[in-house]
């Protein structure tokens, strides 16, 4: 079989599995609708702060979260990786006529599709919150953040197969997650950063995706935050791909 049979046919096993199984989907939505909920509505009174385009609370909140959905949406799909490699279904896949890249390539894209329903629900959600910005900025933040799932897609079912244990995995994205996410201002603008924490920042790959996405809310396509944050996220995507991909066909 072809990478993109290969790819189609795992696609369409993963979204059957996916909605059997649609309580998963739901849950990767509380946590950023509790943000969205609770925590949102008390940055209307710091609008004029740096970093908050004059009141524009909800344009640098929404975007955010978005990233912050891309990432935990996609990490966790290494568990299902190890359960797979664990019960013996990968083994049989990979010496199937099924190519290596095409069982990496079809999780990949239902976990994009199912990254990509989760946005438009919590951005629907902000809407109604109060969250104005033009469409065309929205639906490309839309395919920014679908590019961000893969990347993390990728990321997560490397990191998985080299671990190939649960527990390990789990404690492993603790001890990664947090710290990245905190450092690439999605809950508040590092304009409000001290000197020293903006600059770590800086060094981020998640903080320029994170700029690029608020630079689309606001409508901004050209600018040099959405060229910086489009070309990162792209390379990471690329990047861990290979990865994943070197990760499944070595056996790890």
């Amino acid at each position: 079989m072809t990478t993109a049979a290969t790819s189609w046919v795992i696609f369409q096993r993963s979204m059957r599995y996916t909605l059997r199984n649609p309580a998963w989907v739901v849950f990767g939505l509380v946590q950023p609708l509790l943000y969205l909920v609770l925590f949102g509505p008390l940055l209307n009174r710091i609008g004029e702060a740096p970093g908050f385009d004059g009141g524009n609370t909800w344009r640098v909140f929404v975007p955010g979260l978005l990233v912050q959905q891309g990432v935990f949406s996609a990490v966790f799909v290494g568990f299902g990786i190890i359960s797979e490699r664990r019960s013996g279904v990968l083994d049989r896949m990979k010496v199937s006529a099924a190519g290596e890249l095409g069982l990496l390539l079809g999780r990949m894209l239902r976990d994009a599709v199912v990254l990509t329903a989760q946005a438009v629900l919590l951005t629907g959600g902000a809407f109604v919150a109060g969250l104005r910005a033009p469409v065309g900025g929205v639906l490309a933040a839309f395919a920014l953040v679908t590019v961000v799932g893969l990347a993390m897609a990728g990321f997560a079912y490397g990191l998985a197969l080299l671990v190939g244990n649960e527990e390990a995995y789990g404690q492993l994205l603790n001890a990664l997650m947090l710290p990245t996410l905190l450092l690439s201002g999605v809950l508040l603008p590092l304009a409000l950063a001290p000197g020293w924490l903006a600059g770590l920042a800086r060094a981020n790959p998640l903080s320029h995706i994170v700029d690029a996405e608020r630079a689309l809310f606001a409508g901004e396509f050209t600018g040099t935050d959405t060229v910086v944050g489009v070309a990162v996220a792209a390379g990471l995507a690329a990047f861990t791909t290979w990865f994943a991909a070197r990760a499944i066909r070595s056996g790890s």
